[in-house]
């Protein structure tokens, strides 16, 4: 329950075709796209959502509300979340419902080692999945009454958030050179391509971060992905 959220005085009462009325969920999230899906899904569900786009914006944020449900995405800009989850799951009085979310093929295991109640894997886009995955773990109190059927809709952001997120990336690949920046952006490229179907950028999002890993020079793959990045935002200016 939102107990230090203004709006929380009067909690409406969830039904089958919003069944996360009366939520408030907290998506702790660095990308525009994904953030966008996750608007939809809420706005489908009857949840209001609030967003924080680093760990930081996020404890400053559960510093003055308790939302209902943290989403927590696990490769963040000034951390992982990882961290924010023990946090969350070890605090009293406790979040209902703290949820992992990555595009990670090793995310889940990393967000359940956290301590997560439940895990997102991206891109999050089915509406019935999202709302199961959140009223599985909350209180028997919080669950609507009756019986509902499961939704069969599929949302589709706005692309314009995909290019908001194409701008960001871009700033970061031509900032400061240094090994945290590059691995940001790799890891953050390939979850948005992942999200938006992009299979040529997330090709290269994830040969840069093979060649991180393998200790060898990156610089063509930095390169090749930097073009890629401009070449999506050129699209834009085009449109």
């Amino acid at each position: 329950m939102d107990e230090k959220d203004p709006f929380a005085a009067t909690i409406p009462t969830p039904t089958a075709a919003r069944p996360l009325l009366g939520l408030t969920v907290l998506v702790i999230e660095d990308s525009r796209f994904a953030c966008e899906a996750m608007r939809l899904l809420c706005l489908r569900s009857g949840a209001r959502i609030r967003r924080a786009d680093c760990l930081r914006s996020a404890r400053r944020h559960l510093q003055v509300y308790r939302p209902s449900v943290v989403i927590v995405d696990l490769g963040l800009p000034d951390g992982c979340g990882a961290e924010l989850i023990t946090e969350l799951t070890q605090t009293e009085p406790r979040v209902d419902v703290v949820l992992g979310t990555s595009g990670d093929l090793n995310g889940e295991a990393l967000a359940q080692a956290a301590g997560c109640d439940g895990f997102l894997t991206k891109p999050i886009v089915s509406l019935a999945v999202f709302q199961q995955t959140i009223l599985a773990n909350l209180p028997a109190e919080r669950q609507p009454a009756g019986l509902r059927e499961l939704p069969d809709e599929i949302i589709h952001p706005d692309l314009m958030a995909f290019q908001d997120d194409m701008a960001h990336i871009a700033d970061v690949l031509g900032g400061e050179d240094n090994e945290t920046a590059i691995d940001y952006a790799a890891q953050f490229i390939g979850g948005v391509a992942r999200s938006a179907q992009d299979t040529g950028l997330e090709q290269a999002a994830d040969a840069l971060a093979k060649a991180r890993a393998s200790g060898a020079s990156a610089q063509n793959e930095v390169s090749r992905l930097a073009s890629l990045v401009q070449q999506r935002l050129t699209r834009k200016l085009a449109i």
